[in-house]
């Protein structure tokens, strides 16, 4: 989707468990990242200061320590301590190329590839083994109908990217050595796309894969949005309608989240800011064959979703009005915090990050905890 500019875990960093009930019940919960309400308050989200005011739409959380972000003006930055200190370790001509990195995968401090974002050879895929002092551009797209909007991996080594309709299906890139090279898988097995329909570059979420093999992908803009499942790394898909209303193209599944390959929610709306979101939020609980949505909803568009690890039933969802929670796997949300973000991502032992406008990163809140065991 051409989705510019307007158009993913440590238990916590302090209480764990059912201390968050405690903690969000509070008005300290509804304050704005980086602002309480008075004595005691304490928001959702630390801001920290990156120095920048790119627009971060692409997010790898990798520990409480570490953590890459990727966005407009061709910035990556990329934290070792915490967020008390940001390095641009963009490639070299990002800038001045004004390249728009979306999506970002870390698979430590070291190693990453981000996808930038675009029409023809705008689209660009690099690789870092170094921390970022050195890329290999590993693709660029080269057919001027194709535009990549996501990237996901499934291990270090197997991953694929998601690019809008061309010859009325979506074109899947496919890397087996860690996006050190990539090649476009045939479309035998891709379903015929809508009229209209595309993915949206607005979080890094719109390709998310869970275990070895399964990945899906979000669709918007068409007359009903989808979500495409692929069991076989891309080779072949099925596509479920889901419950998120569409009929626009501003409207759709913008982000998607698996617990397993079995347990997912997909959030999204209407990402105009004068446009109401009803029904933003869906959940599957067979692997996206089938959607149900979700009975309270987040009260406006939402553009990247994250599950809270070691947790069964909880997960984030962010946008430019705020940030949501769910404690019973998505039926249900309500806001924990008022900031403008448009992504999430969460750590492997459980401490989330989320990113956004005007150089907005944040980290858990000091001593909140996004979630009960």
């Amino acid at each position: 989707m051409r989705f510019k500019g307007t158009t993913r875990r440590l238990m916590s960093w302090g209480v764990c468990g059912a201390a968050l009930t405690a903690a969000l019940a509070t008005p300290a919960a509804q304050a704005a990242p980086g602002e309480g309400r008075g004595p005691g308050h304490r928001p959702a989200w630390t801001l920290t200061e990156t120095g920048t005011d790119a627009r971060f739409r692409g997010l790898a959380a990798v520990s409480n320590r570490t953590a890459w972000a990727a966005g407009s003006k061709g910035t990556v930055l990329r934290t070792t301590d915490g967020g008390r200190h940001w390095r641009d370790v963009a490639p070299p001509g990002a800038a001045e190329a004004a390249l728009e990195f979306r999506d970002i995968e870390a698979f430590d401090a070291r190693r990453a590839v981000v996808l930038a974002i675009g029409e023809g050879d705008a689209s660009r895929v690099f690789r870092t083994d170094d921390g970022g002092t050195t890329w290999t551009e590993s693709f660029r797209n080269t057919d001027a109908r194709a535009f990549y909007d996501c990237i996901t991996f499934f291990d270090s080594r197997h991953g694929v990217a998601m690019s809008d309709p061309v010859d009325g299906k979506f074109r899947i890139l496919s890397t087996a050595d860690g996006g050190r090279s990539w090649k476009v898988l045939p479309t035998a097995g891709m379903p015929d796309a809508q009229a209209g329909e595309a993915g949206f570059a607005a979080g890094g979420q719109c390709l998310v894969s869970s275990g070895s093999k399964d990945v899906w992908l979000a669709t918007g803009g068409a007359a009903t949005a989808r979500v495409l499942h692929s069991a076989d790394r891309g080779l072949t898909w099925t596509a479920t309608d889901s419950t998120i209303p569409a009929g626009d193209p501003a409207r759709g599944v913008f982000g998607l989240a698996f617990r397993d390959r079995t347990h997912g929610i997909a959030v999204g709306g209407d990402y105009r800011a004068d446009q109401a979101s009803p029904n933003a939020a869906a959940v599957t609980g067979d692997g996206g064959r089938s959607w149900q949505r979700s009975t309270t909803a987040p009260p406006a568009y939402r553009s990247g979703v994250a599950w809270v690890p070691h947790t069964r039933s909880t997960a984030l969802a962010v946008g430019p009005t705020g940030t949501d929670v769910t404690t019973d796997g998505g039926r249900t949300w309500r806001t924990v915090d008022t900031g403008s973000y448009d992504t999430v991502d969460c750590t492997p032992v459980g401490g989330c990050w989320a990113a956004g406008e005007k150089g907005r990163i944040a980290r858990q809140g000091q001593g909140l905890s996004f979630g009960s065991p």
